[in-house]
């Protein structure tokens, strides 16, 4: 039995070939495949060619039937219910498994972080978003659309917290900062006005300001502009767990509560032990982890829970996935690496 497994992002898109018995026949990676960003029928075309790749990589015939047996494409998008359904009928009419699931990405978040199939997860990778599910398998989630829906964080909103702080302590609106010079030095360019109007023009595109994010962190634990900005983006977590917990009745009890996403997997320990202590009392037993395993071994173990896999075999997912994922990020490193070289050296 084969199994395909999906995480598809705003930034980059993860496909998996396995087997029920564990073993990962095949890994591809390529760039992003939200349909908000490249519409519907754009997001499924460039996860055909990843599977095309996966395909050919795990030595399996080229032809008309389904790849796999069970699916799990989980999709950054994938937000509000009529998304799901319309998703859902487009993948299945592309027969790639003969049983598919379409889901939003967040609950691959939360299955990479938790074992126990339930719990909460909060993800802040370029947006925010949240899901909750109980043990009796209730889930509550929200539509995750930005400002309009009430939302704030991940690094597009920290990022652009940023360059307003730094605008402002630059011009005399606000206090001075160290943002301002490193924003500005993050973009080559000369204050953060600079950088201001090189969006306006558009030759910077707005979407790169999710790069600032991890700049702010750092910053964060000598600067209080970048401090202010980092405990907003820990309270704003915390709500949103908060508010899960207490829809599903579980604020009482003993459960995990999973961080992923880029800002919140990136080992920023004062960030995680912010949102700990902003949980507090409302949720005085729940047990914050961090979602060390990529985004695609939940997708994948979720398929492995749809055929009944015996721990042993998901342990084994888990492990071979977790390094393969590592070897390509090492390989993606490398490359870069050689390519920075080969640009000085000419």
């Amino acid at each position: 039995m084969t199994l395909l497994a999906v995480d598809g992002g705003n930034w980059k898109t993860h496909l998996a070939l396995a087997r029920a018995d564990g073993e990962v026949l095949a890994l591809a990676r390529g760039g992003e495949s939200s349909p908000h960003l490249l519409g519907e029928d754009g997001a499924l075309q460039a996860i055909e060619a990843l599977l095309s790749e996966a395909r050919a990589a795990a030595g399996l015939r080229d032809g008309d039937g389904p790849v796999a047996d069970v699916a799990r494409v989980m999709l950054a998008g994938a937000d509000l219910p009529a998304e799901e359904r319309r998703l859902q009928e487009a993948v299945a009419g592309r027969r790639w498994a003969r049983r598919t699931v379409v889901a939003n990405d967040t609950f691959a978040v939360l299955r990479a972080g938790t074992d126990r199939g339930w719990g909460v997860a909060v993800v802040c990778g370029a947006g925010i978003n949240c899901v909750g599910v109980a043990p009796d398998g209730r889930a509550v989630r929200w539509p995750a659309l930005g400002a309009i829906t009430g939302d704030w964080g991940g690094g597009y909103d920290v990022g652009l917290a940023a360059l307003s702080a730094a605008a402002r302590g630059a011009d005399g609106r606000g206090p001075r900062t160290s943002l301002e010079a490193a924003v500005a030095e993050y973009f080559g360019l000369p204050d953060p006005g600079a950088v201001g109007e090189a969006i306006h023009e558009r030759r910077l595109p707005m979407r790169r300001l999710v790069e600032l994010a991890p700049l702010v962190l750092r910053l964060s634990a000598d600067d209080p502009v970048a401090a202010s900005i980092s405990t907003r983006l820990a309270e704003e977590v915390a709500v949103f767990a908060r508010a899960a917990l207490a829809r599903l009745g579980l604020d009482g009890e003993e459960v995990d509560v999973v961080l992923g996403g880029g800002l919140l997997r990136a080992e920023h320990d004062d960030l995680v032990a912010a949102v700990r202590r902003a949980l507090g009392d409302a949720a005085p037993r729940a047990v914050v982890r961090v979602a060390v395993d990529p985004p695609i071994v939940g997708a994948a173990l979720l398929a492995m829970d749809d055929i009944g896999a015996p721990a042993e075999a998901r342990a084994r997912l888990r492990a071979e996935l977790r390094a393969a994922v590592a070897r390509e990020e090492e390989a993606r490193t490398d490359g870069a690496a050689l390519a920075s070289a080969g640009g000085r050296d000419g």
